[in-house]
């Protein structure tokens, strides 16, 4: 076997066998296939695509083309994958709450580009917080403390990090085969028992379209079942930002306030709790998505799960005071500007991605991979659809830098509210679930 008949049989029509993909993960893993062969398998892929078994053998492929974690654990493993959007911290609430609830979350993320917020990024806001650490401290961490939030190490899935990298210069990168096994590689290379996923739909989202992100919903939860992992997802409203905040330290500060309790974000909360409720049922410590939801409510509301996510980031370098000391501790930017809205009204319509893409213009995210970005800028504050407004009464407050920069961001947050003299419909939270009994 060689490249080019793996590259021929996809091309032509004829698939992607088990033994063909195997062979071709190695081969991205040790530098056996070229990057003008990555390039032309990536590009068969996205012209001819992949069947479902296809799909779940290149998953696999990836997936053991580096270490895959085994654990010896008390309680199941489980995590959650979101596609990514603006103001999303759910991840930041639910790996403590899911460990509370006696799961252990190895929850191993990435970090923001364009648009979208990434969660190492925000983690990161935190001072002294290290997100790069060797498999044996994860190891650790996990077992002692129940969940951590780190980035990849580079013995998972280094196939996938090869294909991603020739996705993008290849023009490749739409192709929901090779969106599937990428992202699902990396998550089942965590050795997981059961994983959920929250697919994003709406202005801010990757897919903004239902049905697409209904496509990619259906093939990541059918391709990870494929490969033995008990999968299930939700589709998830982002026609505005799920938090009232959009940046890093302030993303943090918000999903501090709703772990504390202090002043909690009704959406943020509800969403991690529907979202944990499905990945309680999955592992089994829930008897339906319900009971799970109501598990996730109370180590929410009692504070244990503020109490886990202390004791994380202080195992990961950051404050041991940071869940007692969380305003003091985060960093914060010296121009404050409102957003004033023209007219009295209520918001019909936010443009979400032009508010992420604010927040990276201001320094808060990165348009290229090597960026360095500014943890203290932002919005907050963030006015929410159907929500009436006061003429002069703040759509945002922009956290920036300087004068200019913060100028530039309130002509950008004006430009993407609708006002209308009619109160729309609130969007719903939560648009639709696709389990594993639903897959064929």
């Amino acid at each position: 076997m060689d490249a080019r008949s793996v590259i021929a049989a996809v091309r032509d029509g004829r698939g992607l066998s088990s033994e063909a993909a195997e062979w071709f993960a190695r081969g991205l893993a040790g530098d056996q296939v070229s990057d003008a062969q990555a390039g032309a398998f990536a590009m068969a892929v996205l012209l001819r695509g992949l069947d479902g078994a296809g799909r779940v053998a290149l998953t696999g492929a990836m997936r053991d083309s580096g270490e895959v974690l085994s654990w010896d654990l008390p309680g199941p493993v489980l995590d959650k994958h979101s596609t990514g959007g603006v103001g999303d911290s759910v991840s930041l609430l639910l790996a403590p709450a899911l460990a509370a609830c006696g799961a252990y979350v190895p929850m191993i993320s990435g970090r923001g580009l364009g648009h979208t917020g990434g969660t190492l990024d925000k983690l990161e806001a935190i001072p002294g917080y290290r997100s790069g650490v060797d498999v044996e401290r994860l190891r650790r961490i996990v077992g002692d403390v129940g969940c951590a939030i780190v980035g990849a190490s580079e013995r998972i899935a280094p196939a996938d990090r090869r294909l991603y990298a020739i996705r993008d210069v290849s023009g490749a990168v739409e192709s929901l085969d090779l969106i599937t096994a990428s992202i699902l590689s990396k998550k089942l290379a965590a050795g997981l028992g059961g994983l959920v996923l929250d697919v994003k739909v709406g202005s801010g989202a990757l897919l903004p379209e239902m049905e697409a992100a209904r496509d990619l919903a259906q093939a990541l939860v059918a391709t990870a079942n494929g490969a033995g992992c008990p999968t299930s997802a939700l589709i998830t409203d982002m026609s505005q930002s799920l938090g009232h905040s959009a940046g890093n330290a302030l993303e943090v500060l918000e999903a501090m306030e709703t772990l504390t309790g202090s002043a909690v974000n009704e959406a943020l909360w509800d969403v991690t709790a529907a979202l944990g409720g499905e990945a309680l049922m999955l592992a089994g410590i829930a008897d339906d998505m319900d009971d799970g939801a109501e598990m996730i409510d109370a180590v929410l509301s009692s504070g244990r799960a503020a109490e886990v996510f202390g004791r994380m980031v202080a195992a990961l370098g950051g404050p041991a005071d940071f869940v007692e000391r969380y305003p003091d501790r985060l960093p914060a930017s010296p121009v404050i500007v409102p957003v004033p809205c023209p007219r009295a009204g209520f918001v019909a319509r936010v443009d979400t991605r032009a508010l992420g893409e604010a927040v990276v213009r201001l320094g808060g995210g990165r348009m290229r991979a090597g960026d360095r970005i500014n943890p203290s800028v932002g919005l907050s504050g963030l006015a929410v659809i159907a929500e009436e407004m006061a003429e002069g009464e703040p759509l945002a407050l922009v956290h920036a830098r300087n004068d200019d920069e913060a100028a530039r961001a309130v002509a950008a947050v004006l430009s993407a509210y609708d006002i209308t003299d009619d109160q729309p419909e609130e969007p719903p939270l939560i648009h639709d679930r696709i389990g594993p009994e639903e897959m064929p």
